[in-house]
């Protein structure tokens, strides 16, 4: 893969939010010394994207659905505001 983009990591991922915390959480492994799953001179935040655009790494349906709960908490406090 000569270039990794976000369109190809959204093909994996459901939404650019689970993408992000994805993408963060394997960068954190990778500092700590973790073994990459694919083949890569780059930086800890673009060898995640590319594991991700590889299929390499997905994001579990119990994460997903906690991290949409935050999200839709986060929307009805917003909306409480505007009141």
């Amino acid at each position: 893969m000569a270039r990794v983009t976000i369109e190809d990591c959204l093909l994996r991922v459901p939404n650019r939010f689970s993408l992000v915390h994805l993408t963060v959480e394997r960068a954190r492994q990778l500092q700590l010394d973790a073994e990459p799953l694919v083949e890569s001179k780059n930086k800890e935040v673009v060898t995640a994207l590319r594991e991700i655009a590889a299929n390499k790494i997905t994001i579990d349906v119990d994460v997903e659905d906690i991290i949409t709960g935050k999200v839709e908490k986060k929307e009805r406090r917003t909306k409480r505001r505007r009141r």
